[in-house]
């Protein structure tokens, strides 16, 4: 396998209210999106929102009680200041504060919200990783 992430897919209880949501975040959906599924250019990856049932039934799984994953998305801000512009931002817009901004022990600053699903996102400045003029990592 071609090592290659191209789209990232949650499965959600109302996609027009998740879509909502992600769009006051200033994700921008895409042409190809509809009422049962919006897309979004997420930085070299598409972010997509489904309905949860769907989601599960395409894979032929059963759907699961929403609650932890295992899975966090992240977004990798530029400064401390900006990791608590972010959080304010997604709280805002019907987010829900998981863990406050504050330093980590990985030497960063770094702060968790959950979207209306559930679906976790760490919001972190890594001194370590260096961002391109796009905001994506670039790592060494």
């Amino acid at each position: 396998m071609e090592p290659r992430l191209t789209l990232i897919t949650l499965g959600v209880s109302d996609v027009g209210r998740s879509r909502a949501f992600y769009e006051a975040l200033g994700f921008k959906a895409g042409r190809a999106s509809e009422d049962s599924v919006a897309f979004f250019p997420a930085g070299g990856v598409v972010l997509a929102l489904f309905g949860r049932a769907a989601l599960a039934e395409d894979a032929t799984l059963p759907d699961s009680e929403p609650g932890f994953s295992g899975v966090a998305l992240a977004h990798n801000a530029r400064s401390e200041a900006e990791v608590e512009a972010v959080l304010k931002e997604a709280v805002a817009a019907g987010a829900k504060l998981v863990k406050s901004a504050r330093k980590a022990f990985w030497g960063g600053y770094s702060g968790y919200f959950a979207d209306p699903d559930g679906h976790l996102w760490e919001v972190a400045y890594n001194p370590y990783f260096r961002l391109d003029e796009q905001g994506r990592v670039a790592l060494d």
